[in-house]
């Protein structure tokens, strides 16, 4: 269970949520690679990650060469050069920078019963080392929404389609302009996966998600809030911004 003395994080401002995501990460990939020639890393895109992101894609200290990196969702029906799709989020900000091992991330443009099989081998090749996530304002991780989550899930990546909340998430942070531009399905990792990586940093900025880290950090461990389900994990670390905790009134902000 999440000991609030050693797992939450809060600072002022979003900067320093992102570097001090960034050097935890770092710091654990580091350890990693001293004894695994390979690193198997899921990375979520969202503006909340920015921060980590470049902190990352400016280390000294990490062996990319050593790291295989994927997404955990992807939007279903966007053109390929979309800015919108998370794979190239992800290439802008961090894939790109590096000389990693391996990118794997989904393409939806395949037919998406085929790339489910794709995807699922891929995510089967070995264990997650490293799971970077946030929390959505509807307390979903990845696209995780509360009417099609599941703690017990039996697949491992699945088409959902997204809830309303989700989608005005997505105009909220200026990925479309209008909620009926933001697409109505998606693939997605699914909980259990998530939950199977053996680190995971979540990184959550804005006075928007402040319900939803509270319904996570003090709320009951349910799907009416996805998110809830990370403070079983053994090791999740959260990252906040001093306007997502606002809620939480005995949160420590660190200087």
């Amino acid at each position: 269970m999440i000991d609030f003395q050693k797992d939450v994080n809060v600072f002022t401002d979003p900067y320093l949520v992102g570097v001090a995501a960034g050097e935890a990460v770092e710091k654990c990939i580091v350890e990693l690679q001293e004894r695994q020639d390979e690193i198997r890393i899921i990375f979520a895109a969202a503006p909340s990650q920015n921060g980590l992101l470049a902190y990352l894609s400016n280390s000294k200290k990490i062996k990319w060469h050593k790291i295989v990196a994927m997404n955990m969702d992807e939007y279903i029906g966007l053109p390929s050069d979309a800015d919108q799709l998370f794979s190239r989020f992800l290439d802008e900000k961090l894939f790109s920078k590096v000389y990693l091992k391996d990118v794997n991330v989904i393409d939806t443009q395949n037919e998406i019963e085929n790339e489910i099989k794709r995807y699922t081998d891929l995510i089967n090749e070995g264990e997650i080392d490293i799971v970077c996530l946030g929390i959505g304002e509807n307390g979903h991780i990845a696209f995780n929404d509360p009417p099609v989550a599941d703690f017990e899930d039996s697949e491992i990546i699945k088409k959902v389609t997204l809830d309303d909340a989700c989608k005005i998430q997505q105009v909220n942070d200026g990925c479309f302009e209008s909620i009926d531009e933001v697409p109505k399905t998606a693939l997605t990792l699914t909980v259990p996966i998530l939950m199977k990586g053996k680190h995971l940093f979540c990184v959550v900025l804005g006075s928007s998600k402040s319900q939803a880290v509270k319904n996570t950090l003090a709320g009951p461990i349910s799907i009416s809030c996805p998110a809830s389900i990370l403070t079983t994990h053994p090791d999740c670390k959260f990252y906040f911004d001093e306007a997502a905790v606002k809620d939480l009134p005995d949160a420590h902000i660190k200087d």
